[in-house]
């Protein structure tokens, strides 16, 4: 990397590491806090997560478009900061709207945690892999510093849910603070440089554009991948409970949970800085599965060990799998779609999809872990997962790309203005 990209490769890994601190300070022990001093029960709990999947689900292909519009403008990213350094006093009259009416709080709830951490982190991620092209460096290396922010801030979270869950809500409303003021110093250029070899004009984008994704037979084989994959967003939303029961003192299992999740979330930042190098030696479509693989060996182990420990284990494999996930699906996506509409593929075709897909699941994981108990549940989970990952090993498209294809995209670079923002280190 240049001097510039440089600057680019530290504003934004700056973002993503006070993004995941302010949304792990306020999320990564809620389920806890609903139980604990909200006083909700598994079945309502789900509810909740059920609306703020509901509220992303519409959100994210908005966002998503937009953003594909407005290029490298930074203009719905300043949106969402002013969410971030709101969400630490919305979080503090939450429980207060919950125990006054569960529906009316779950839906207000859904709407503002959905709009700013669940279809936000797309429009941040998207932006960041879209810069990372034009800046030639990887994104999994900025991507790494979101993974460090969730853990540093969860270390802390897991103690503090003991203590006063509002100190994890001031940290949140700080953290949202830095994150605002990081992002005003980001210079981006102006709008038309962003019209290159490789992506064309964004404001030449319609909404045509988008819809035809829904044509194309590869997209769908996405989405039946991505709808197995999204199980893990369920699996995780009440799995700190789960943990926390396996320990004599409740307490010192939610601090336990604390230091779990730190320890996997620095793992996952190192697995952040490796999965590059691993999918572009397997391949984006291996990687896809891999990771697919990975997920589904973690959802059915946890329901079949037992003890902090074996469970432990088992949830640190999320390390290992989210990191090539993400990578391979933005490799994957940049190689068999337009590249112009990243982030409306990104928050369409992964997160949309994660969004429905846990709108529907939340409460019925929630009833089955109030009727059935946490480790059946797993396991009928791990079973939708290995289904869909062997349908999709036939679904996904090979990495090679037929010969027309690529005499289309170098048409189509013909026609394109080269961007002053790519420079090769």
């Amino acid at each position: 990397m240049n001097s510039e990209s440089k600057k680019y490769y530290a504003s934004l890994s700056a973002l993503l590491f006070f993004f995941f601190f302010t949304w792990s300070s306020t999320f990564s022990v809620v389920a806890i806090w609903l139980r604990k001093y909200v006083g909700l029960e598994g079945t309502d709990t789900g509810v909740i997560f059920s609306c703020i999947s509901i509220i992303a689900l519409c959100a994210q292909p908005l966002y998503g478009f937009l953003q594909d519009k407005l290029g490298l403008r930074k203009n719905l990213l300043l949106f969402i900061a002013i969410l971030l350094i709101a969400s630490g006093p919305f979080f503090m009259v939450f429980g207060s709207l919950l125990k006054w009416n569960i529906v009316i709080g779950s839906l207000v709830g859904g709407l503002f945690i959905g709009m700013t951490f669940h279809a936000g982190i797309g429009v941040l991620e998207s932006y960041t892999e879209r810069v990372s092209r034009l800046r030639d460096f990887e994104y999994g290396k900025a991507r790494m510093w979101g993974s460090l922010g969730w853990a540093v801030a969860t270390f802390f979270a897991g103690r503090n849910i003991n203590i006063d869950p509002n100190y994890n809500f001031i940290m949140a409303t700080i953290s949202g603070v830095i994150f605002l003021i990081i992002l005003l110093r980001l210079k981006t250029a102006k709008t038309d440089a962003y019209n290159s070899l490789e992506h064309g004009s964004p404001s030449a984008i319609t909404i045509g554009d988008a819809l035809q994704l829904f044509a194309l037979p590869r997209f769908w084989a996405l989405i039946l991948f991505v709808l197995g994959t999204c199980i893990y967003s369920v699996y995780d939303q009440q799995f700190m409970v789960y943990f926390a029961h396996q320990f004599a003192d409740e307490k010192m299992g939610n601090e336990m949970y604390g230091y779990l999740n730190s320890l996997q979330v620095f793992l996952e930042a190192g697995g952040m800085f490796l999965a590059p190098f691993i999918v572009n030696r397997i391949g984006a479509k291996n990687g896809l599965l891999f990771a697919s693989s990975i997920m589904a060996l973690r959802v059915i182990g946890s329901g079949l060990v037992e003890g902090p420990i074996l469970i432990s284990a088992m949830k640190l494999l999320h390390a290992v799998e989210l990191p090539i996930l993400l990578i391979a699906i933005f490799k994957y996506n940049s190689r068999h779609f337009d590249k112009r509409l990243s982030s409306t593929l990104y928050l369409v075709g992964f997160s949309c999809i994660t969004s429905v897909v846990a709108s529907i699941l939340s409460p019925l994981a929630g009833w089955g872990y109030d009727k059935i108990g946490f480790a059946d549940t797993y396991l009928i989970m791990g079973g939708f997962v290995v289904l869909t990952t062997i349908l999709s090993a036939f679904c996904l498209r090979s990495d090679k790309i037929d010969s027309n294809e690529n005499e289309k995209s170098a048409k189509t670079n013909q026609n394109n203005i080269e961007s002053p923002l790519v420079t090769k280190a």
